[in-house]
């Protein structure tokens, strides 16, 4: 007959640990900021006066019409003083001649014969040029004013939000440890 040894069975659990982590969370927002441009646009502005212009026609209308009483008065003066002058002179010129009868072409005849036509009366007119007309234009430079442009600039800026959720780590036990002993059946009847 066999004998057997009586066995103790022993059994054993192991303890189990749990461990549950929640991440943490950051989030930024920073809201756009405020930002008012005004601008005052640029002002050109150019004046321009017209040219002026003068033309002179007075010494074209003393050689048309003897221009004005004054002017043809004046010239009638001065002409008759040389027409007086000029008739001293031939006078004299003629006397000399005469006093010179016995010359050949000198005769009283000779001398005062040719004397005949009348003198003519002073030129009343201004002389005809091409220059009696004057024309004198005149520019007059622009009138330029500049006002420059302005910008205005206003920011309002805002600071950032900032919202921080720290993660979280919870350890706990889901199994304790046990140990347990389980006997031989022992055969009572014998």
């Amino acid at each position: 007959m066999t004998q057997m040894i009586p066995i103790v069975q022993i059994r054993q659990t192991i303890a189990l640990i749990g461990i549950e982590t929640t991440a943490g969370s950051l989030s930024i927002v920073q809201p756009k900021s405020d930002m008012q441009i005004t601008t005052t646009p640029g002002q050109l502005e150019i004046r321009q006066s017209p040219a002026e212009m003068t033309i002179d026609q007075s010494q074209a209308r003393a050689a048309y019409t003897g221009g004005t009483y004054r002017e043809m008065s004046q010239r009638i003066y001065s002409g008759v003083e040389q027409l007086w002058l000029q008739g001293i002179a031939k006078r004299m010129e003629q006397g000399e001649r005469v006093a010179n009868f016995h010359k050949p072409g000198n005769s009283i005849a000779e001398v005062y014969g040719e004397d005949w036509q009348p003198v003519s009366y002073p030129e009343i007119r201004g002389p005809a040029s091409v220059d009696n007309v004057r024309i004198d234009v005149r520019v007059v430079p622009p009138q330029i004013e500049y006002r420059r442009a302005e910008v205005n600039i206003q920011v309002e800026t805002h600071y950032p939000e900032i919202n921080y959720t720290p993660s979280s780590v919870d350890i706990y036990l889901r199994q304790k440890p046990s140990i347990s002993f389980i006997p031989p059946e022992i055969d009572i009847q014998m």
